[in-house]
């Protein structure tokens, strides 16, 4: 029997795509280390010992951190210093994050030691590594960072179970961080001077976090816009708002992307029209209205993964050169402004889906489809509860819309008194996007729904068909009221997954 191959993802060869992050923290891609990686890291880590050697002050190595850092440490102290860091920042409260998302800041804390300018022991790569490997992910809450010397606090949980401390789920189960490395096979490790500072210090928590909200906020608008198509087919309305020659006179590349997939889904249709009178803007103007937040969600792939392969801690060191710098790669500002302008992304999503089940459900507006389309209405209320519950997800949405990154406030001992607050971004730009996933769930059930009323998918273009399909596959139509929130769920399971559907589709590994 052939053996099989056990997907892996490279370190230190290339820098890390996207695409990459993804493998690893969702599909558990094994990670591999080059040597030309390891050489990079024994030589920063070489010149520390060198710089120790001869007696020199080196911040958070022989001197305390932040506000402490006029503070000089005797030689047996320093290791204590690095796992004293791991218990003082364990204090974080909330929720625990996702597990892909523990999985995509482990790997991203291993591209930041690739750069060799952390300054640790390749022993530390190998054993962050396995960690990875072995399928031991950190249980780290969600609140206590502020994202100026990056995510201390969710770093540290993550490292902390590294040398046996914490919990950490392993196999389903949630577990003393002893017990789960033991039962993985692995054994803890003892921090070396610096190496607990270098596992804190750093954007990979937020940026982590980033990057699977960038893949999941495409699949959200793609769905979304496959809603869109169902509803023009459904209430008949033109399709020649999409033509190319409209876009390219306006000439916004997110513009012309939507567009292109919009025609792409509608191709074929037989229900909408050529031409005709002016259609809601709901319907005409996704590629204005929408646009923008392709071509944003496009423009953030560099950002991101100038971040992803970043050094971001602090002191650095060149591996090539020895010379130390005390700087502020740390700081979370670019990670904090992206996921800012995503989450008023998202709200414009969630206004979109808003208005459009507003026009799918209301017999005024809907070309003559039943009020909430329910095929006996009066004793049936329909799609009528679940219009509420789009509204109240909107209103949520725009509610998380606020900026993060404004809200800096001074803190430990006024050495951190500017903070990026990345990390608050990141967890409100993830449960923003969580709530626009729910809500396009229930437009793509409402125009579904709208399509059978209408006369079926039979007329339906190829992409449109391929998006109705796959709703079918978990919601049938609704004859009389009955409890959805389970097909809410299993439509929002495959939009998070990635619907199918022939049509334009951008490189986000769906």
């Amino acid at each position: 029997m052939a053996q099989q191959t056990v997907a892996q993802v490279i370190l230190g060869a290339a820098p890390l795509k996207i695409e990459d992050v993804v493998r690893v923290a969702r599909e558990n891609a094994q990670v591999r280390i080059t040597g030309g990686a390891r050489t990079r890291v024994a030589n920063g880590r070489a010149y520390l010992d060198e710089m120790l050697a001869r007696g020199e002050r080196i911040y958070g190595v022989n001197t305390g951190v932040g506000g402490n850092v006029g503070i000089s440490l005797k030689p047996e102290q320093m290791v204590t210093l690095q796992h004293n860091l791991m218990r003082h920042l364990a204090c974080a409260t909330g929720a625990a994050l996702p597990r892909d998302a523990v999985r995509a800041a482990a790997l991203l804390r291993l591209a930041t030691f690739m750069t060799g300018a952390s300054a640790v022991r390749n022993e530390l790569v190998d054993a962050l590594a396995a960690m990875l490997n072995r399928g031991v992910t950190p249980v780290v809450p969600r609140y206590g960072s502020v994202g100026a010397s990056g995510d201390l606090m969710p770093s540290a949980y993550i490292a902390r179970v590294l040398v046996g401390e914490g919990e950490a789920e392993y196999d389903g189960r949630r577990l003393p961080a002893a017990e789960a490395l033991a039962a993985a096979g692995l054994r803890p490790i003892g921090f070396a001077p610096k190496e607990g500072l270098a596992l804190i210090n750093g954007t990979t928590v937020m940026t982590g976090v980033g990057t699977l909200v960038w893949v999941d906020a495409f699949r959200v608008l793609k769905a979304l816009l496959g809603g869109l198509a169902l509803a023009i087919e459904a209430m008949q309305a033109p399709d020649l708002p999409f033509e190319p020659w409209v876009h390219e006179k306006k000439g916004h590349p997110g513009q012309i992307a939507v567009a292109a997939h919009l025609r792409a889904l509608l191709g074929g249709s037989r229900y909408t029209q050529a031409s005709g009178g002016q259609s809601c803007y709901s319907l005409r103007c996704a590629p204005q209205g929408l646009g923008q937040v392709w071509e944003g969600l496009e423009d953030a792939r560099p950002v991101l993964e100038r971040e992803i392969n970043s050094a971001n801690d602090n002191p650095l060191i060149d591996p090539d050169t020895g010379v130390m710098y005390k700087a502020g790669n740390f700081y979370g500002g670019h990670m904090a402004r992206l996921l800012d302008t995503w989450k008023i992304d998202f709200a414009s999503m969630a206004n979109w889906g808003n208005a459009l089940f507003a026009l799918l459900v209301d017999d005024r507006f809907n070309a003559g489809l039943p009020a909430n389309l329910t095929p006996e209405p009066g004793v049936n209320s329909g799609f009528k509860g679940m219009q509420l519950s789009v509204t109240s997800l909107a209103c949520a949405v725009r509610q998380l819309a606020g900026p993060s990154s404004i809200h800096s406030l001074p803190t430990e001992q006024y050495n951190e008194d500017m903070v990026s607050l990345g990390m608050h971004a990141a967890a409100t730009a993830m449960d923003s996007l969580e709530c626009v996933r729910n809500e396009t769930a229930m437009v793509l059930l409402a125009a579904a729904q709208a399509v059978d009323l209408r006369g079926g998918a039979a007329k339906l273009g190829e992409g449109s068909r391929a998006i109705y399909e796959q709703v079918r596959q978990v919601a049938a139509f609704q004859e009389k009221d009955r409890s959805m929130e389970h097909e809410v769920a299993a439509v929002a399971t495959k939009i998070a997954s990635g619907l199918d559907a022939p049509a334009a589709q951008y490189n986000v590994n769906s």
